[in-house]
């Protein structure tokens, strides 16, 4: 479905999309096609929604919106550097623990 054909169908409503075609443009993101995963009462249900699908498939390119918007306006950013590490405070511990062990601290 296009934006506008979204908004018909589901006015003044929270929604959770995935982009089915899409492609960059001078910074901006142009989503051409979109399905809708879900509708929801409030924002908040619609990104703990988000948060659970991103950390199944994050290969998946989903977006939250309220069908107020007339218009899509997303503006690409480049993340640059390390955006986390996976257990990080664990293993960060662990490592002190053992250099602390072998200085026999």
């Amino acid at each position: 479905m296009r934006w506008q054909e979204i908004r018909e169908h589901y006015p003044q409503q929270w929604i959770l999309v995935e982009a089915i075609k899409a492609h960059s443009e001078a910074n901006k993101r142009i989503l051409e096609q979109l399905a809708v995963v879900g509708t929801f009462p409030d924002s908040v249900a619609a990104m703990r929604s988000y948060t659970q699908l991103h950390r199944e498939a994050p290969e998946r390119e989903l977006y939250v919106f309220h069908t107020s918007r007339e218009a899509l306006d997303i503006t690409e950013r480049r993340w640059l550097g390390i955006r986390g590490i996976r257990g990080y405070p664990e293993s960060l511990s662990r490592s002190t623990t053992t250099v602390s062990e072998r200085r026999g601290v």
